[in-house]
């Protein structure tokens, strides 16, 4: 080599990763012709390893601290080398920096519903999502399995990968389940886990480790989802005679509070009389059940004056209402 071209080569006296840029897993040092100064200085913060690769193969790997690059700490890039103990001379060898941390809250989802066999609603399509998070434990395979020769490697580069891997998982997982969809929300902890226990190993092999995965919810398409809904509702309603007649003696109450009383939900006087009646009929069936049987409604105008002055002093109705009632009644008797 001449003198001037001595003079010209750059060499590399510090080497380290300032991660100035989030999303990043791995950064090549940028080498070009530039070589390493026999005894330059190479920090490794927490949460990064560095791998030296020479002609395509790792290395020495270098864990959080500062290092004097010499032959010494140079073994196995050493003996690659041929380098004899008395090496002082500038060298070129690949450095990649490697993140290790934690990368958390990331998510997962199913792109397209699941079908599986559900012992209450026969086949069933479900969808599942929720997050995991992870990190890079072995530098060595991750650089031979994912991020190879590139300069950069980023958390979008490989979660494109490890979700799908993630979302086989939860596919078998849910297509093999004996647990029928409404007790699956019961059971998404014990779900969680088991497809951890899954991931882990093939998260491994790529030289990354999974810290937690969790199943979030589990769904069923929108169609489905609405007739669920209807079952559910008609579950709850139960006796629907007797549903009716509860949603009509609560309404009642809150109609008295309104401008117009209970004649204010229909059309006047009528309608207000109406519910009086449905109102009565609903008492008479209940002491029906103690084994008692009252004369219908308005068949004893005495009968019917004393209910009209019950819902009165309940404050079911106002007192035009009951003075307007009353004189239908009354009306009913002299004519």
């Amino acid at each position: 080599m001449s003198l001037g071209s001595f003079i010209r080569k750059q060499f590399i006296d510090i080497l380290q990763w300032n991660e100035d840029r989030d999303g990043v897993l791995a950064w090549r040092h940028p080498m070009q012709d530039f070589e390493i100064q026999y005894g330059a200085s190479l920090t490794v913060r927490e949460s990064q390893m560095a791998v030296f690769v020479n002609e395509g193969k790792v290395a020495d790997v270098f864990g959080p601290g500062m290092y004097k690059l010499t032959t010494q700490t140079l073994p196995i890039l050493t003996y690659l080398k041929n380098w004899d103990k008395l090496f002082e001379s500038p060298f070129k060898s690949d450095v990649i920096f490697f993140s290790t941390r934690l990368q958390l809250g990331r998510r997962w989802g199913t792109a397209q519903p699941v079908t599986l066999r559900d012992s209450e609603f026969g086949m069933v399509r479900l969808r599942a999502f929720g997050v995991y998070s992870y990190q890079i434990s072995d530098p060595g395979k991750f650089y031979r399995e994912i991020s190879g020769t590139r300069d950069e490697y980023t958390v979008d580069d490989l979660e494109a990968q490890l979700r799908n891997m993630v979302v086989a998982a939860m596919t078998t997982a849910l297509g093999g389940s004996k647990v029928p969809f409404l007790d699956i929300a019961g059971n998404q902890g014990l779900m969680s886990q088991s497809i951890g226990e899954q991931l882990g190993p093939v998260f491994d092999r790529y030289g990354v480790r999974l810290d937690n995965f969790t199943v979030e919810n589990v769904s069923l398409p929108e169609e489905l989802q609405k007739a669920l809904d209807t079952r559910i509702s008609m579950g709850m309603a139960g006796d629907l005679g007797k549903f009716t007649q509860y949603q009509t003696a609560t309404s009642i109450p809150l109609a008295a509070q309104n401008e117009g009383g209970i004649a204010g939900i229909g059309a006047g006087l009528a309608a207000g009389a109406a519910l009086g009646q449905t109102m009565a009929q609903g008492l008479g069936a209940a002491q029906g059940q103690a084994g008692q049987q009252p004369a219908a409604a308005g068949a004893d105008p005495v009968q019917r004056l004393q209910q009209l002055k019950d819902l009165l002093d309940k404050g079911l109705i106002t007192a035009a209402d009951y003075d307007s009632a009353k004189a239908e009644v009354l009306k009913k008797l002299t004519s």
